[in-house]
């Protein structure tokens, strides 16, 4: 589940019970002031919930994009060589330039450090990435340590 599905859905359950809370403790003001901050506290979840910037993978005008909120990179297509995603609770999809090199980008939060992939969210499945750059006509990075084209290192089949 995603981080932004689990906030939404925890932010609706807490204002619910808070809500119900403070319904049947009517007649005691203890009851009725936890119930009505559950619900401002589950609004609050809901609403950072909803809030939370999902990536975006575009290709126009011969440029490979990556939106995420205001963090914007945008890359020559003919730059951009292949990709991989990297597996795990937390996704992320890394680019390499022609010769298989992985392309570095700045840090999505602002700091100094670079970093050899661009963050997803749980909600991006690795399937739906690879149908994107199947269609924009980026090939997956062979993971072998051949070139995969069947010949031999000397060259012959």
């Amino acid at each position: 589940m995603g981080r932004k599905r689990g906030e939404i859905g925890a932010g609706i359950v807490l204002a619910l019970l808070g809500g119900t809370f403070a319904v049947l403790s009517a007649g005691q003001w203890g009851g009725t002031v936890l119930g009505i901050l559950l619900v401002i506290g589950g609004a609050a979840l809901a609403w950072h919930g909803v809030r939370i910037a999902i990536p975006v993978l575009e290709v126009e005008d011969a440029e490979f994009r990556y939106k995420r909120g205001d963090y914007i990179v945008r890359i020559p297509f003919s730059e951009v060589g292949s990709y991989y995603v990297l597996p795990g609770r937390t996704r992320s999809l890394g680019l390499c330039d022609a010769a298989g090199r992985p392309r570095h980008f700045p840090s999505t939060q602002g700091r100094r450090a670079s970093r050899p992939y661009l963050p997803l969210t749980g909600l991006t499945s690795p399937e739906q990435v690879h149908d994107f750059m199947t269609t924009a006509g980026i090939p997956p990075r062979d993971r072998s340590l051949t070139s995969g084209s069947g010949t031999s290192r000397h060259g012959r089949a």
